[in-house]
């Protein structure tokens, strides 16, 4: 692991603003999902107050775990943070592409996932080198991926294949495309976040070569 991974998480899927409140990191996220969204505790020992009501738990912090559980935070979306090197290959002709702004077949693309205008936002905000990748098969246009990079990393976000098209290799030919538009730009390794439950993804990071570098999980206020 050669860069901080909530640094990259931060750069590469960015809050509209962050603000510092006692010891908190305050986000307002625009609607654009909790990851952008929840506060998080960026100082030692226990925090005096809780400022808001989605606080994001990093691994190692115990003790903020133990205070928001004492106070009724329950537990949402445990995550794990997977990391692997960037590695150029080729894939079937037109079978992914980057693009930057996204083409409307993207933006349909990822509204049937629930990946909507507030979190294409959040891909806008991002000020780096960033790309949308278009995964084709069974000619027509069925995935998407979006793929930023902060200093040596790329993070990839918002993967989404429509359902008639799962298990049949296209995430890995857009996760490929992605890999080889960052070696372009300078980028080393390769990162993203996925729910622990999502046990197919899981696998598939796995079998390329990324391995858990990071966790956290959600304390959610009912």
């Amino acid at each position: 692991m050669t860069t901080d991974p909530f640094a990259v998480l931060e750069a590469t899927w960015p809050s509209v603003s962050v603000k510092a409140v006692d010891g908190w990191l305050v986000r307002d996220g625009g609607g654009g999902g909790k990851r952008v969204s929840a506060a998080t505790w960026d100082s030692a020992g226990v925090p005096p107050a809780l400022p808001h009501d989605l606080v994001m738990v990093r691994e190692g912090q115990d003790k903020l775990d133990s205070v928001l559980a004492e106070t009724g935070f329950e537990t949402v979306d445990p995550t794990l943070i997977f990391e692997g090197s960037v590695a150029s290959n080729p894939i079937p002709p037109v079978t992914a592409f980057s693009v930057w702004p996204p083409l409307r077949i993207l933006l349909d693309i990822w509204e049937v996932g629930g990946i909507g205008p507030a979190r294409v936002g959040v891909m806008e905000r991002v000020e780096g080198p960033k790309t949308a990748i278009l995964g084709r098969i069974n000619d027509r246009a069925a995935g998407a991926l979006f793929a930023a990079i902060h200093k040596n990393c790329v993070m990839l976000h918002a993967i989404e294949v429509l359902a008639a098209h799962r298990r049949q290799g296209l995430a890995r030919y857009m996760m490929q495309a992605a890999h080889n538009w960052a070696a372009e730009h300078g980028a080393t390794q390769v990162s993203l976040a996925v729910t622990s439950a999502n046990e197919p993804a899981t696998r598939l990071y796995k079998s390329m070569g990324m391995g858990v570098v990071g966790r956290y999980h959600y304390r959610q206020r009912p």
